[in-house]
């Protein structure tokens, strides 16, 4: 089975709207970190401002999950309209492949799919019609 949740993109603000939402629906985050937290080799060097921005953070609301991340100066500000994505969990590797292949068709891929350093197999894409997608396969399940 496939669960798509909505991924909202903030220029910094990430953190204070997910506090917010926290406030009204109440719980926990699931998992909130920071670009600083990345591992050195995962990626370019940072500003300290970019290292304090949110890398993501995933938020049960019910039955929903809701997620979010910042942009940041390598990835460039957002604007509306183009500050969200529909994010994919997929149940196997090659579910990840045939939905990401079938999506990305005629449409521009801006990160392959790849194993990353948080136990993903993760890749993301704006398909033909100008959609933001993000396909993922959680090879370490997260507690």
């Amino acid at each position: 089975m496939v669960n798509i949740n909505p991924y909202l993109i903030f220029n910094g603000q990430c953190e204070e709207a997910f506090l917010l939402y926290k406030s009204v629906f109440g719980g926990e985050f699931q998992q909130i970190s920071k670009f600083g937290d990345m591992p050195a080799e995962a990626g370019p060097e940072m500003s300290e401002a970019d290292k304090n921005r949110v890398m993501h953070v995933s938020y049960n609301i019910g039955n929903s999950v809701l997620m979010g991340s910042d942009s940041n100066t390598q990835s460039g500000d957002v604007s509306f309209g183009n500050n969200f994505s529909i994010s994919i969990n997929a149940e196997s590797r090659t579910e990840t492949e045939r939905i990401f292949n079938g999506l990305s068709k005629d449409g521009k891929i801006t990160m392959p799919l790849q194993d990353t350093f948080w136990g993903a197999y993760f890749g993301m894409f704006t398909d033909k019609f100008g959609i933001n997608w993000m396909v993922n396969f959680d090879e370490i399940p997260h507690k």
